[in-house]
């Protein structure tokens, strides 16, 4: 993934890059990555090209990590919903009998949701600080 800003602040090996906000920002899960400013989107990113403030530049971010990010943040939540609500509903039928089974697969698919949105917030925070997961400034265009 590419993109193109502005770099509007530099603090030793990494910079903040103004780029245009996109439509699938709203719904991102990247927010320790980048912040909403007036101009679009700032990005905090590793600047081993020596750019300076004001310059245009090109900022990347590895495929892979793109990719796992993006079902970490989709894919897991999604997953542990259903398996919660599968094991909801196994436990319902065996233990609870006098209880709708349905009713305590609802309970254990959102719970189990919850849960996951919080490790996925977790793993976030946590990730955020390593390099190998922040975005890149690849060239200065101007």
């Amino acid at each position: 993934m590419e993109e193109i800003g502005i770099v509007t602040k530099t603090e030793g090996l990494t910079a903040k890059v103004a780029v245009q906000k996109k439509g699938g920002c709203e719904g991102c899960g990247a927010k320790g990555v980048c912040e909403t400013t007036e101009a679009g989107m700032e990005i905090e990113a590793l600047n081993p090209v020596n750019a300076k403030e004001g310059q245009t530049v090109k900022v990347s971010i590895k495929p892979s990590v793109y990719l796992k990010g993006t079902m970490l943040v989709y894919g897991f939540p999604l997953i542990a919903m259903f398996a919660g609500a599968i094991s909801g509903k196994n436990i319902g039928e065996t233990y609870m009998k006098e209880t709708s089974s349905d009713l305590i697969a609802a309970i254990a698919g959102f719970s189990a949701l919850i849960v996951s949105f919080l490790g996925v917030k977790l793993w976030s925070h946590k990730m955020e600080t390593k390099p190998e997961y922040k975005p890149v400034i690849e060239e200065i265009i101007k």
